[in-house]
């Protein structure tokens, strides 16, 4: 079995990121510090860091290919959540927006079914990507999610399928776009819609209700690699249109060690397969 806690000497990132463009295995000097400074004030600023080529041609490929070799192994799920992936507030008034449940439609894998031999979860336990997006971020720790089915996602959009409005669970998202779809497909979000303390309502009732004059939109090309501020910008992904699927990984980590996710939630992200799994490991215990 490959090893993925690599040293760095033979982390698979050093062959995949173009770091000519993106020096990430050398923050502290020259062209990699001032790189890093540039991540930092960008996701500062705008709540998002966005790297297009961040990935190398032949290597995309490589990458891309994985994902839809295993895809055809993949559940196609149907998420229905609201926009902030909880229990509805009992105070909001029946005509809330915000009581509104999206439902979308994805073909989707779990970390359990990515191989560990994969390039792409090589690349995730990549202890110098994992550094880069700490520093990024600013974080003193920064771990890989320890969650067995959330760690690593691949997610597929097929044609005329979209990503509904949310806020994400985590402070930060971090996602590579593996193939772009022919037609649509584009990251949208409301910037900086809110904080720890407070959410701009009159905005999200706007885009809520159809208004997207204060979205945002920015195009990613295959082999970008984007931390994105996802828990404090409602966002979504339009409709994807052509003949191919928008096909993107999520990386997930976190500050503290070891967290996994309730069971409920996996069950209610991932549906009757991973219901089984965990069924079927309880019935272990209690016998």
């Amino acid at each position: 079995m490959t090893d993925i806690n690599n040293s760095i000497q033979g982390d698979i990132a050093l062959g995949l990121v173009d770091l000519n463009r993106y020096p990430i295995a050398d923050l502290d000097n020259g062209a990699g510090a001032e790189f890093l400074a540039e991540c930092q004030h960008s996701i500062e600023t705008h709540g998002w860091c966005n790297l297009d080529g961040f990935i190398r041609a032949n290597a995309l490929a490589e990458l891309n290919g994985e994902a839809n070799n295993l895809l055809p192994t993949a559940e196609v799920l149907h998420v229905k959540r609201n926009i902030y992936q909880g229990a509805i507030d009992p105070s909001l008034s029946d005509d809330d927006p915000r009581r509104k449940e999206f439902t979308h439609i994805a073909v989707q894998l779990a970390d359990d079914q990515i191989p560990v031999e994969t390039r792409l979860k090589r690349l995730y336990h990549s202890n110098i990507l994992t550094e880069f997006v700490r520093r990024v971020q600013k974080k003193t720790q920064l771990y890989r999610c320890a969650d067995e089915f959330q760690a690593l996602n691949i997610v597929a959009l097929q044609p005329e399928s979209w990503h509904a409005w949310h806020y994400d669970t985590t402070e930060c998202t971090v996602t590579l776009l593996l193939q772009a779809a022919d037609e649509g497909g584009e990251f949208t979000f409301l910037p900086n819609s809110r904080t720890d303390d407070a959410e701009d309502r009159e905005a999200v009732d706007r885009l809520l209700a159809g208004d997207m004059s204060q979205a945002q939109t920015f195009s990613r090309g295959a082999g970008t690699f984007t931390l994105f501020r996802g828990g404090y910008s409602l966002h979504g992904v339009t409709r994807v249109g052509g003949n191919r699927p928008r096909i993107s990984a999520i990386l997930t980590y976190d500050e503290q060690p070891g967290r996994v996710i309730d069971d409920d939630i996996n069950v209610r992200i991932y549906g009757k397969r991973v219901e089984n799994i965990l069924a079927a490991r309880n019935a272990k215990t209690t016998t």
